[in-house]
C-alpha cells in the first residue's frame, strides 16, 4: 500500500492520513465489530509508515543527538512534513484527525528508534490535549492551527521545582486585573520548554489556601515570547537527551482573559484530564523501547558464544528473553485497551494508569535484562543497550510516577468495588 512504500510530500501525506483516519474509525473502533486483535489494513499502513520513518530517519541519528544533546529540529521538520507530528489534531484545524489508538501505533514505532526524539515530537500532544478538551473554537483554531501550519512546538507547563506529583501544591499565581491576568511563578522540568511557541500553563487563581485544587487552579494558553518569560538552560539528563527540558520563569507576565481555558477555577480538572489521553501514548512509547531491548538482546544472543555455544542456546538466557517477551506483549495489550476506550468515548483513567505503570516497569526491566545479556559490552556506551537503559528510567517518573499510577489504580478499583456493593 502507498503509505508503507513511500513518504510523500507533506500535503499529500496529510491528506492520505486524513482519509485513513476516517476509515480506521469506521472499521476498527466500533463496538459492533466485537473483540479483535487484528489491525485494519489502514492501521497497518500507518504503522508501516511510522516504522519506515523511525528506522530510516531517526535510528541512524539517535546516537548523535544522545551524545550532543542537540535538539532534533531537522527530524521534527521531516516528521511534520509527512504527517507524523500532531496526528491527533482534528482535521478542521489542519491535523490528520487520527484516533488515539492509531496515534499510539505511531508512538510505539517511533520510540523503538529513540525515545528522546519521540518525546521531543510528542510533547506537543500533551500541551494540545487541554486545548482540545476545554478550548473554545477561537482558541482551537488559533493554537491547534499554528502547529499544523508549520513545524512549531508547544509545551505543557505545570510541574514546579517543589511540586512534581503534588500538582495541587503549585505556587505559580495568576491575579486578574481587568481583562488580563498577571502570572508569577516558576516551572521546572518542562519538556520543550526552551523551544515552545506557546504553553499550556496551570496557575493558582484563587489565593485562599483553603480553596480546594479543583476550584483554585486555572488553565491558560500563554505565548512563549511574552514579556517577563525567562527560559532556563537545557537540563543535561541521564537519558532522553534529545528532548529539550528546561525551567520556565514567569515574572509579571500578562495573559489576556480570552486565553483562559474553559472557565476560571477549572484548570486542575483540565490538566489532569489530559493525562487520560496522553498516558496510553506514553505507555506505547515505553513498549517501543522495550521491544527494541528484546530485539537487540536476541540478536546479540545469536552472535555471542560462550563455552562453545551461542548464548541463545543457554536456558538461562532463553528464560530472560522469554520474560521480556511476556512483559512486552501484555504491556502492548494494556495500552491498546486504554486507547480503544478513549476512541469509543469511554472514561479510561483506570486502564490508562495500568498501561502507563506496567509499560514503564517492563521497559526498565527489559533494559536491565538487555544489558545483562550483553554482559560487559552492555555497560559500554558503544553498544545500544546502555542508552536504552538510561532512556527507560524516565518512564517511571514523568506523566505521573509509578507510585502515582498505583494510587490512581487503587482509587478507581475501590470506587468500582463500592459501586458493586450498592
Amino acid at each position: 500500500m502507498f503509505l508503507s512504500k513511500i513518504i510523500r510530500p507533506s500535503q499529500a501525506v496529510k491528506f492520505n492520513l486524513q482519509l485513513l483516519s476516517s476509515s480506521v474509525l469506521r472499521l476498527s473502533s466500533s463496538k459492533a465489530n466485537g473483540f479483535s486483535f487484528e489491525l485494519t489494513q489502514e492501521q497497518k499502513e500507518i504503522q508501516d509508515m511510522a516504522r519506515k520513518f523511525a528506522r530510516e530517519e531517526i535510528l541512524p541519528k539517535a546516537p548523535h543527538y544522545d551524545k550532543t544533546g542537540e535538539y532534533p529540529m531537522d527530524i521534527i521538520k521531516k516528521a511534520w512534513e509527512v504527517g507524523l507530528m500532531n496526528p491527533g489534531v482534528p482535521q478542521k484545524y489542519g491535523g490528520t484527525g487520527l484516533g488515539l489508538f492509531d496515534c499510539c501505533l505511531m508512538s510505539e514505532e517511533l520510540a523503538y528508534a529513540c525515545t528522546g526524539i519521540t518525546t521531543a515530537m510528542e510533547a506537543n500532544e500533551l500541551a494540545q490535549s487541554p486545548v482540545m478538551l476545554a478550548g473554545n473554537e477561537e482558541q482551537k483554531t488559533e493554537y491547534l492551527g499554528r502547529v499544523t501550519k508549520e513545524p512549531i512546538l508547544c509545551a505543557y507547563c505545570v510541574t514546579e521545582p517543589g511540586t512534581g506529583s503534588d500538582v495541587a501544591g503549585i505556587k505559580t499565581r495568576a491575579e486578574k486585573k481587568g481583562d488580563k491576568y498577571i502570572i508569577n511563578g516558576q516551572k521546572m522540568w518542562i519538556t520543550n520548554g526552551g523551544v515552545a511557541n506557546w504553553y499550556f500553563l496551570l496557575a493558582r487563581s484563587n489565593p485562599d489556601p483553603k480553596c480546594p485544587a479543583s476550584k483554585a487552579m486555572t488553565g491558560f494558553i500563554v505565548e512563549a515570547d511574552s514579556k517577563g518569560i525567562i527560559k532556563g538552560r537545557k537540563e543535561w539528563n541521564m537519558g532522553q537527551r534529545a528532548s529539550n527540558t528546561t525551567g520556565v520563569t514567569f515574572e509579571d507576565v500578562e495573559v489576556p482573559a480570552k486565553n483562559v481555558l474553559g472557565v476560571e477555577g477549572a484548570g486542575f480538572k483540565i490538566a489532569m484530564g489530559a493525562f487520560d489521553k496522553t498516558r496510553p501514548a506514553v505507555a506505547a512509547a515505553a513498549v517501543g523501547l522495550a521491544q527494541r531491548c528484546l530485539d537487540e538482546a536476541t540478536k546479540y544472543s545469536f552472535e555471542r558464544k560462550t563455552f562453545g555455544h551461542k548464548i541463545a542456546e543457554h536456558q538461562a538466557v532463553q528464560f530472560i528473553l522469554a520474560e521480556m517477551a511476556i512483559g512486552i506483549e501484555v504491556s502492548r495489550m494494556a495500552w491498546m485497551r486504554a486507547a480503544w476506550q478513549t476512541d469509543n468515548g469511554e472514561r479510561n483513567t483506570y486502564f490508562a494508569s495500568i498501561a502507563k505503570a506496567l509499560a514503564a516497569d517492563v521497559a526498565n526491566k527489559c533494559a536491565t535484562d538487555a544489558v545483562q545479556i550483553f554482559g560487559g559490552n552492555g555497560f559500554n556506551s558503544e553498544y545500544p543497550v546502555e542508552k536504552l537503559m538510561r532512556d527507560a528510567k524516565i518512564y517511571q517518573i514523568y506523566e505521573g510516577t509509578a507510585q502515582i499510577q498505583r494510587i490512581i489504580i487503587a482509587r478507581e478499583h475501590f470506587n468500582k468495588f463500592q459501586q458493586q456493593l450498592q
